[in-house]
């Protein structure tokens, strides 16, 4: 489980280190220089979660004034990464198993309807992208590369629900950042996370490769319920994660009209094993 550090034991200096992002945001105002430097310091846990700050110090940290401060915490608020306190007080959020299972079990079932509309609707260049960008992450497979992997990974979630309606792709992409801290600990933390990962994210590709769409949804479907029970099994192995196994069947069901169910035909999603942390 993530560390729950005090703010003295912090070390302050990762903030100055390491998010200011070599400059790149120096154009950005003041508010969006706030949010997006404390947002990569929480979601790397250079901020550890449980960690108490007040209003002065982030002040002092980010180098922004008070006002566009708050409104960048109340941004990070939204997203469930901090929480507010007494005395111009906040906190970084705890991992929550219940915020992680309700992210996976949404997204589940929202991309599956993103991607079945989606499939059918990708060209020929937009399908060369996707195998493009399983090229891009195949070449960063270790835990350091996480930054540059994440970029790529990113932009391959998104180009397969592209087509779904700009309304339910704000929302994935929204739901994507929201899940960004627990992805991070099941790419990083959870055994065999990466190779997993690739023949999963190949699999999707193939689905669509072939104009399949209910086969994309149901693979794209089971990548996300590996994630999420990838997660419990190294944060909470005792957890019965029931909404993720629902918003799965869900969408087994309508591939197949209903006539295949989790439990007896084969379709449970594995445990994942505790005998090695490096993925």
């Amino acid at each position: 489980m993530p560390d729950h550090s005090t703010a003295e034991e912090m070390p302050v200096f990762s903030l100055e280190q390491h998010m200011m992002y070599e400059n790149t945001i120096s154009g950005r105002d003041s508010t969006e220089v706030a949010y997006l430097q404390l947002r990569r310091a929480i979601v790397r846990c250079e901020i550890p979660s449980g960690v108490q700050l007040s209003q002065r110090e982030l002040s002092q940290l980010t180098g922004v004034g008070r006002t566009p401060l708050r409104e960048a915490l109340r941004m990070l608020q939204r997203e469930g990464l901090v929480e507010a306190e007494p005395n111009h007080r906040v906190r970084v959020a705890d991992f929550s198993i219940s915020d992680l299972e309700q992210l996976y079990a949404m997204r589940i079932s929202l991309e599956a309807l993103a991607i079945r509309l989606t499939v059918p609707l990708l060209q020929a260049d937009e399908l060369r992208q996707l195998e493009g960008f399983l090229t891009q992450m195949a070449g960063l497979p270790t835990p350091e590369e996480y930054e540059r992997w994440e970029v790529p990974h990113r932009a391959f979630h998104l180009s397969l629900v592209a087509h779904a309606g700009t309304r339910i792709v704000t929302m994935i992409a929204q739901l994507s950042d929201h899940a960004e801290r627990y992805r991070r600990f099941y790419s990083t933390e959870a055994p065999r996370a990466s190779e997993r990962g690739m023949r999963e994210h190949q699999a999707i590709v193939d689905a669509c490769l072939a104009r399949d769409p209910d086969l994309a949804a149901e693979r794209l479907a089971r990548h996300y319920s590996s994630v999420a029970l990838g997660t419990l099994a190294v944060l909470a192995p005792e957890y019965d994660p029931v909404l993720v196994r629902t918003a799965l069947h869900s969408v087994m069901q309508a591939r197949t009209g209903g006539k295949r169910n989790l439990a007896t035909d084969g379709l449970q999603i594995p445990a994942v094993t505790m005998t090695n942390r490096h993925k």
